[in-house]
C-alpha cells in the first residue's frame, strides 16, 4: 500500500507541471474493448439501458465466427466488444494488468437519468460523492457513471 508520502515523492520525481508537460504522442482511445458472453444481452445492456448507440457488428477479423461490435460513448471515443463462442472463457476477474473499471463522462443531468433507469431495471449499484455510480454489466465488468467533464475528477483538474 503506498503512503500519501510515497505518492507525493512520486508525483515531485514525475508529474511536470501543465505549463512544461509535452503533448500526448496518442491521439485518443479509439476503443477499449471487453468480452461478452452474449451479444444480445450486451446490446440491450449497453445500447437499451445506458444508451450508448451501436454503430457497428462485425466478424472478428482475428478468430472466425466472432463478433466484434461497436458502442459510441461520445467524444469520438468507442466501447467494443468480442464474443468468442466455443472457447469457454471464463467469468471477469479482477487481475493484474487486467480492468478495474471504466469510468465514462456523462452530463450531470443525464447521469440523474441513467441512475434512475439502473434502478427501474433492478441493476445492483453504489452511488458516490452525488456524481459517480458503480455498477457491473451483464458479465461482471465494473463501470462508472460519473457526471463530471472529461479532465475532471471530483472537482479538480487531472489533464
Amino acid at each position: 500500500m503506498s503512503t500519501e508520502a510515497e505518492r507525493a515523492a512520486l508525483r515531485d520525481v514525475h508529474l511536470k507541471p501543465v505549463e512544461s508537460r509535452p503533448a500526448s504522442s496518442a491521439r485518443g482511445l479509439h476503443h477499449t474493448a471487453l468480452i461478452s458472453s452474449d451479444v444480445e444481452q450486451t446490446i440491450k445492456f449497453y445500447q437499451d439501458l445506458l444508451e450508448f448507440p451501436l454503430t457497428e457488428l462485425i466478424e472478428n477479423r482475428d478468430y472466425p465466427g466472432s463478433s466484434h461490435f461497436f458502442f459510441d460513448i461520445g467524444n469520438g471515443n468507442l466501447l467494443a466488444f468480442f464474443d468468442f463462442p466455443g472457447l469457454d472463457v471464463g467469468p471477469y476477474a479482477e487481475v493484474l494488468g487486467g480492468l478495474h473499471h471504466m469510468a465514462i463522462s456523462v452530463e450531470p443531468e443525464r447521469w440523474k437519468h441513467l441512475v434512475g433507469k439502473l434502478e427501474a431495471a433492478g441493476v445492483e449499484h453504489v452511488v458516490h460523492s452525488d456524481v459517480s455510480v458503480y455498477f457491473r454489466d451483464p458479465d461482471g465488468a465494473r463501470i462508472e457513471l460519473i457526471g463530471d467533464p472529461l479532465g475532471e475528477m471530483y472537482g479538480s483538474k487531472v489533464i
